[in-house]
């Protein structure tokens, strides 16, 4: 087998830009900052010892001083430029700097006109660095799609491309410890695909021909052939990406109350300013007044946090669609649920086999799996799962009954299966047919019948221990909302221990019942997979949709999405949307108190002559607490919690 590599095709600029492209434009402005303020603190140094070797040339000291503050002026009167043309809470900062330097200057007070930007451009390093920690959490998801595959041309030769060259409809070859390169159904092989870094699984998932397989995963054993159906932003990971870096985007509800009263306060400090100045005289205090009012930790306290929060979840197999549900989640105090694909494993599973009296029960299953394996009926389909270690019997012809079931010649003798119309066609006198609110499915051999098939979609396993979890965390009210018969519902609604149940509801009536629980006073959580879920996703306080079997409908309209459709991730979602609240609650404070008590010293002169430069230090020590604070939720951790209950 020949292998041949290819060459990256050349992209246009715009195709080139990615997402870490403007990580690396923040890390340089940084650097350049950096290096400035180092070269400025190198001057001032060499200022100060000149002074204390030469006192009598105090002049060239003073200018050596005069340089280093202009070095580092220029980026902070830069930025403050850019904030009046572009508004932000980040620009009250810059401004307020900006006024303090020019007081500096204007006071002839060049080291505090120096010293003043360096500790503020030192301080907004450490802070940024931070922040950047923290992107690169979701960043690292990114580079899960950047590497090589393994395409498969038609003589049967193998070609190393570039994921970006794949095209839906290739075949590509996977073998153990390669990363799956685009979104694929299995045509050939079995193999262990660890999907941890997609839905927080850390088993790995068994697979074969016919099964899905996602960007992003790592064959651990086997080898397999794959056909790409979806490549690049279509592929699941694609959409992932995709939603981390909007909800990295949107603005905290908490932020957006501080943008609201952003002007309003720059009119307090410069008034209090202007009052310490005219009662006083004293422009240190006035220029420590305006270094002390800047609002950083205040604005970064609910950004931080969120950054870190959407990292974990996506850790986790939570995606978040927007930074609102750091409160939403937190308060809701209900949960709905759909049935079908929510609750349930939305297949139908064999419950219970009652066979014709002298029939054996495996006899019953196996001739069923037999002759439901030419149908692609969900109840032929289940017989066919439930076959298991038996042995497949010969089978000389089949036919499809009309949608009554399914004929077929075993062993030279006519046999059925299907529903219990099939058999009064057939001439084969039954049973009595059993009470079962679920599908149910007969065999017969000749004119014998041998005896019933029961199905059901059963709940999932994990099930009952999520629905513990949540009440356990206080959302004891809980309802099954489905379109499904009573009898069904009914019957999932006791296994689980949910009281609550609105069966045989149309899309409609599932928004207008979650509306009623609204208004009810109840702040509701929705949770569904299906297109008639939409509207009651929409409703909900909160909606949260089963990605993994989910339609694109439900996703679109849901504000979380669950990737392994794990219902466990529900109590880990709102653990730590309830963590996020918590750390904003704990970083505001900490930032309005400190701000308020650094702005009264400073007004009342308890700073001293340095009070500026001393301002500008607990601000940022300040500052750099709230981020270290909203930094401690990436070490939440559930993913192994999850798989041993």
């Amino acid at each position: 087998m020949s292998v041949t590599t290819l060459d990256a095709p050349a992209l246009p600029v715009a195709a080139r830009r990615g997402p870490g492209l403007l990580a690396q434009a923040e890390r340089l402005l940084l650097a350049v900052r950096l290096t400035l303020a180092m070269l400025a603190a190198g001057l001032l140094v060499l200022s100060l010892v000149w002074t204390w070797v030469f006192p009598e040339q105090s002049a060239l000291a003073t200018l050596v001083a005069g340089g280093a503050a202009i070095l580092v002026s220029l980026p902070v009167l830069a930025a403050a430029w850019q904030s009046l043309r572009h508004p932000s809470l980040h620009g009250i900062t810059d401004r307020l700097i900006a006024l303090a330097l020019v007081g500096a200057w204007a006071a002839g007070d060049l080291m505090t006109a120096a010293v003043l930007p360096i500790v503020m451009i030192l301080g907004h390093v450490l802070e940024e660095r931070s922040l950047l920690g923290s992107r690169e959490a979701i960043n690292a998801l990114s580079r899960l799609a950047e590497t090589t595959a393994r395409r498969l041309r038609g003589d049967g030769t193998v070609e190393t491309v570039p994921t970006a060259s794949l095209r839906p409809g290739d075949l590509i070859e996977l073998r153990a410890g390669d990363r799956v390169p685009a979104d694929g159904c299995v045509r050939e092989g079995t193999a262990s695909l660890d999907m941890a870094s997609l839905t927080g699984e850390s088993v790995p998932v068994d697979i074969g021909p016919g099964a899905r397989v996602l960007a992003g995963s790592i064959d651990t054993d086997g080898h397999l052939v794959v056909e790409v159906q979806s490549i690049g932003a279509e592929t699941t990971l694609g959409k992932i990406i995709a939603l981390m870096r909007d909800a990295e985007k949107a603005k905290p509800p908490v932020t957006r109350l501080l943008e609201r009263y952003a002007g309003q306060y720059m009119v307090l400090v410069l008034m209090v300013a202007g009052g310490t100045w005219f009662a006083s005289g004293n422009t240190a205090a006035t220029l420590a007044v305006l270094v002390s009012a800047c609002p950083c930790a205040l604005v970064l306290a609910a950004p931080a946090t969120a950054i870190a929060g959407i990292a974990v979840a996506g850790r986790h197999g939570i995606l978040i669609k927007g930074t609102a549900f750091l409160e939403n989640l937190a308060d809701v105090s209900s949960v709905v649920f759909d049935k079908t694909g929510t609750l349930t494993t939305g297949e139908l599973t064999l419950t219970s086999v009652e066979a014709t009296q002298g029939v054996e029960p495996d006899d019953v299953r196996q001739l069923a799996a037999c002759l439901g394996a030419a149908s692609s009926h969900p109840v032929s389909r289940a017989a066919v799962r439930a076959l298991g270690t038996l042995a497949a019997l010969p089978v000389d012809d089949a036919r499809e009954a009309g949608g009554f079931g399914v004929v077929r010649h075993v062993n030279g003798q006519i046999c059925a299966y299907g529903r219990p119309d099939l058999f009064e066609k057939l001439a084969v006198k039954t049973t009595a047919t059993p009470d079962h609110d679920g599908p149910i499915a007969g065999v017969s051999r000749g004119d014998k019948f041998l005896g019933w098939l029961l199905f059901a979609d059963e709940p999932r396993r994990e099930a009952a221990a999520a629905l513990a979890g949540l009440r356990h965390l206080g959302l004891g009210r809980q309802m099954l909302l489905t379109g499904d018969r009573l009898p069904v519902a009914t019957r999932i609604a006791a296994a689980l221990g949910i009281t609550e149940i609105r069966a045989e509801a149309l899309p409609q009536e599932k928004m207008n019942q979650v509306l009623a629980e609204a208004r009810a006073g109840y702040r509701p959580l929705v949770v569904g997979d299906g297109i008639n879920d939409a509207l009651a996703l929409k409703a909900g306080a909160v909606g949260i949709a089963m990605g993994a079997q989910g339609t694109d409908v439900a996703l679109a309209s849901a504000d979380l999405v669950l990737m392994s459709s794990d219902l466990r991730r529900l109590p880990t979602a709102i653990r730590l949307s309830r963590r996020c609240r918590r750390t904003i609650q704990v970083n505001v404070g900490m930032g309005l108190g400190w701000t308020l008590v650094m702005m009264a010293m400073s007004a009342t002169g308890l700073l001293g002559a340095g009070g500026a430069v001393i301002a500008a230090l607990m601000h940022n020590l300040s500052t750099f607490l709230g981020v270290a604070n909203a930094g401690r939720l990436l070490l939440f951790d559930e993913t192994a919690e999850a798989q041993n209950k």
